[in-house]
């Protein structure tokens, strides 16, 4: 699951941003979101930046909320009052590892339904 996480959250191009929940959506594990965060804090060389909370609020505290506001400026990035224009800036993914994680889920519930 880390590894996936790790991938999705390299995968935002420059200037565009994410929330915690796309992030694990997109990795294929909906309903991650705090292993999303627990994956930014002990990763390596991430755009850590570039993820942020629900309506592109920036969830961090204190130095480290002015830091992360202003490495997304300096990518090019627009605010909204204190929020990310996510209108503008929020990274769509793909749907292939959505669908993969839906067709497994189905193929499970399936499986349940004729007894096996």
């Amino acid at each position: 699951m880390r590894d996936d996480i790790l991938k999705t959250i390299r995968s935002v191009p420059k200037g565009h941003v994410s929330s915690y929940g796309a992030i694990a959506k997109a990795s294929g594990h909906p309903g991650a979101a705090r292993q999303v965060v627990a994956a930014l804090r002990g990763g390596f060389d991430l755009p850590w930046h570039r993820i942020v909370g629900a309506g592109g609020a920036i969830k961090l505290r204190g130095d480290w909320a002015v830091e992360q506001r202003l490495r997304l400026e300096a990518e090019g990035v627009t605010f909204r009052g204190k929020r990310v224009n996510m209108r503008l800036h929020e990274h769509q993914f793909s749907d292939r590892k959505r669908k993969k994680a839906a067709t497994r889920k189905r193929g499970k519930r399936k499986a349940r339904r004729d007894g096996v």
